[in-house]
C-alpha cells in the first residue's frame, strides 16, 4: 500500500468532515481505514485535531483537491472524453465525479495501490462513474507504453493532471514526463499540475508538519522528495507549444474562502526564513499551472 497515498487520502476524509468543505470525498474515510494501519491516520475534523503538527489538518489539499476536480469539470464541459491522472494513488476520481457520458480515464500508479484501491471499492460495492482503465505502471519508467496497450487514443485530445507529484519526480523523471504527455497529446488537451521551486521543496521537507506526518506513516516523506535543480514546469509546458497560465496556491486558496497565506507565513516563520527576504517570496510561489495545446 502506497504510503505518501494514504496520507493524502487521510486528508481528503478529514476536508471531506467538514462543514466548509471544498470537496466531497466519500470514499476517503473507507480507503484509509482499509489499510489497518498500526498508527491509525486521521479521518475527521476532531481526529485531526488530535494530530496536531501534521499536515492532515491542513486546508491545502481541500485546496489542491478542489482545483484539479474544477479543471477536469471543465475539461468536460470543453467536449474532452479522455483524461489521464498520473500517479493516481487512492484518487477517487473516477468514482466520485459526474463525467459526462463515454469518458474514459486512465489511471497510472503502481499495481499494488491500484488493485488496493480496486478492492476496498468492490467491497463497497461502488462502480466507476467512468470509464476506468488503470495502468500498473511507476512514472519512472516506460508508462507510456503502458498507457497505449489499456486503448489510450493519442489522437483524441485529453486532460492531464500531476497532483502532488512533481516533488517526487528527480529532475530527468520529471522531463521525460513532460516530453511523453506532449508526444501523446493531440490539439486541444489539456494538462494541470502542481508546481513547488526546488528551493521550497528542499525547506519544506524539513518542516515539522512533514515530520508529524511521516511519524504517522512510519516513513520519512521529507527524504523521498527531490529538490534537484530543473526548470519551472510553466516555462518548460511554454518552450513546447503548451498556453499556460499560472495560479499561485495563495490566489486559488482566496478564492476559494479557504486562505492559506498565515499558514504559508507561519511556516516560513519555523524554518527561519526572514519573511522579508527572496526566499520567502519563492514560497509565495507554489503554484497550480494550467495548459492547453491549441486545437
Amino acid at each position: 500500500m502506497g504510503l505518501t497515498a494514504l496520507a493524502a487520502c487521510s486528508a481528503r476524509a478529514v476536508e471531506s468532515d467538514r462543514p466548509d468543505r471544498l470537496i466531497e470525498d466519500p470514499y476517503a474515510r473507507d480507503l484509509v481505514l482499509a489499510a489497518r494501519k498500526p498508527r491509525p491516520l486521521p479521518t475527521s475534523l476532531a481526529e485531526a485535531d488530535k494530530a496536531a503538527g501534521s499536515m492532515m489538518t491542513s486546508r491545502f489539499t481541500g485546496v489542491r483537491s478542489r482545483v484539479f476536480d474544477d479543471f477536469f469539470a471543465a475539461a468536460g464541459r470543453s467536449g474532452i472524453r479522455q483524461a489521464v491522472v498520473l500517479a493516481a494513488g487512492l484518487d477517487a476520481r473516477a468514482f466520485r465525479l459526474p463525467w459526462p457520458s463515454g469518458t474514459v480515464v486512465y489511471e497510472i500508479d503502481q499495481p499494488g495501490v491500484l488493485r488496493y484501491k480496486e478492492e476496498v471499492m468492490a467491497h463497497l460495492g461502488v462502480t466507476p462513474t467512468c470509464v476506468r482503465r488503470p495502468v500498473g505502471r511507476d512514472l519512472r519508467t516506460d508508462w507510456a507504453s503502458g498507457l497505449g496497450a489499456a486503448g489510450f487514443d493519442p489522437t483524441r485530445p485529453t486532460a492531464w493532471i500531476g497532483e502532488g507529484l512533481l516533488p517526487y519526480l528527480p529532475a530527468e523523471a520529471e522531463a521525460e514526463m513532460f516530453a511523453s504527455i506532449r508526444a501523446l497529446s493531440a490539439p486541444g488537451s489539456r494538462l494541470c499540475v502542481e508546481f513547488m521551486p526546488a528551493e521550497v521543496v528542499a525547506r519544506f521537507a524539513a518542516h515539522p508538519t512533514m515530520r508529524g506526518t511521516s511519524d504517522s506513516l512510519g516513513v520519512d516523506i521529507g527524504e523521498m522528495w527531490n529538490s534537484e535543480p530543473r526548470q519551472a514546469a510553466a516555462d518548460r509546458l511554454r518552450e513546447t507549444g503548451w498556453n499556460v497560465t499560472v495560479d499561485t496556491v495563495l490566489d486559488r486558496a482566496r478564492e476559494l474562502g479557504a486562505p492559506l497565506d498565515e499558514e504559508f507565513a507561519g511556516i516560513v516563520d519555523m524554518l527561519g526564513v526572514p519573511r522579508e527576504s527572496p526566499l520567502a517570496a519563492t514560497f509565495g510561489a507554489c503554484a497550480f499551472v494550467a495548459a492547453e495545446l491549441p486545437a
